[in-house]
């Protein structure tokens, strides 16, 4: 793995190579694949002529029978969607399973931290709102898990203003009974399957964390949007300054 992030980093500037995934939510299994999410800064050059560079990079490798799935996005677009209540690259910034980091990053994570806004609700709404359809379609702990974990770090993030992912912290929290057990039937395999009786018993409680999550948009401290646009503006400026050659 760390020989693979040399290979990356070589060929851009990362500012940070997040691990995301069941890794980064608390429920691994020994069959998870690696899902590494970067941001990276383009050459300042590269934005000059009329040809424009790929501003993301996907590639899939198999790393000694591990599957490890990269993708890195150029700081520009990540910081547009920051704005815009992106959860995705909020995490990738803020979140605290880092695989590689630099000082741009640490410059970074208190702006960022001064973005998160009641935008962020569409995002986690709308990504759980996915999961819980695939689930309908293929009843799986993994699904499960995953439309709980959105479903919570979109209400912990509106309460808060803090972007934590890890669903084992937030269930606690939240007081959800039962993910333990979930947990435990998805660390067999990616794709245990839930019988009907299991999965129906999570569907109220399903039901009312979607309620909850737009509750939470009413009453959240958080401003309605982004409040420093110019602040991140100003220092995406300055950032791409020093990467003039």
């Amino acid at each position: 793995m760390a020989d693979y992030l040399r290979k990356r980093s070589a060929e851009r500037v990362h500012v940070v190579v997040h691990l995301s995934g069941a890794h980064a939510y608390g429920f691994p299994s020994p069959d998870s694949d690696l899902d590494l999410k970067a941001i990276h800064i383009a050459p300042t050059e590269a934005f000059l002529g009329l040809s424009r560079r790929d501003s993301t990079v996907d590639q899939i490798v198999d790393i000694e029978g591990v599957e490890v799935d990269y993708t890195s996005n150029e700081l520009g677009p990540v910081l547009s969607g920051v704005l815009k209540g992106n959860g995705n690259y909020l995490e990738r910034i803020l979140g605290t399973t880092s695989a590689a980091s630099s000082d741009l990053l640490l410059e970074l994570q208190p702006i960022v931290a001064r973005s998160v806004s009641r935008l962020v609700a569409a995002h986690y709404r709308g990504f759980a709102f996915q999961q819980r359809r695939s689930l309908a379609e293929k009843p799986t702990a993994k699904r499960l898990l995953y439309v709980l974990r959105t479903a919570l770090t979109g209400i912990h993030a509106l309460r808060t203003g803090v972007i934590d992912p890890h669903l084992p912290t937030l269930a606690r929290e939240y007081h959800l009974d039962g993910v333990d057990e979930v947990i435990v039937r998805k660390r067999k395999g990616e794709q245990v399957e839930l019988d009907e009786h299991a999965l129906g018993s999570w569907q109220e409680r399903l039901d009312a964390l979607f309620v909850r999550l737009d509750e939470e948009v009413s009453r959240s401290p958080l401003p309605a949007e982004a409040p420093n646009f110019s602040e991140v503006d100003e220092w995406l400026v300055e950032a791409r300054r020093r990467f003039v050659p």
